[in-house]
């Protein structure tokens, strides 16, 4: 058996994080580095790590529950739009990347940073009320 995925330690509290949504199929936070404070990870609870080998219930889900998050991200950061990335090699366990642009052009992970725990705690507070 393969030790937990940092996902897991997330979903499980090993892990401080700031938990946007939650139902028995999916998890929902603030990713630890955004590119821009809002940008937040959907993920199964399932710790699946390709996307396309969700079955098709979970893979629709998955997306799904995307479409709901993003229009809160939109209302809590005053983006222009929401962007989304599934690029498959950070972490082996699927997951959606809903970033918030305020230009177009700025999805590169070479603009990840950190943001101070208040910060990230004020902006998942923003996105749950638009919930």
């Amino acid at each position: 058996m393969s030790s937990p995925t940092i996902f897991e330690k997330i979903i499980s509290g090993e892990i401080p994080h700031e938990k946007i949504y939650e139902n028995e199929q999916y998890f929902v936070f603030l990713d630890v580095r955004p590119i821009n404070l809002g940008h937040t990870l959907v993920i199964p609870k399932e710790p699946i790590d390709y996307i396309f080998d969700l079955d098709k219930d979970t893979y629709l889900g998955l997306f799904e529950l995307a479409t709901k998050i993003a229009p809160a991200i939109q209302k809590a950061t005053n983006c222009i739009r929401v962007g989304m990335v599934v690029e498959g090699f950070g972490v082996p366990h699927a997951h959606l990347h809903l970033i918030p642009l305020f230009k177009q052009h700025e999805i590169d992970p070479k603009n990840n940073h950190t943001e101070s725990p208040e910060a990230m705690k004020e902006m998942a507070e923003k996105i749950i009320l638009e919930l």
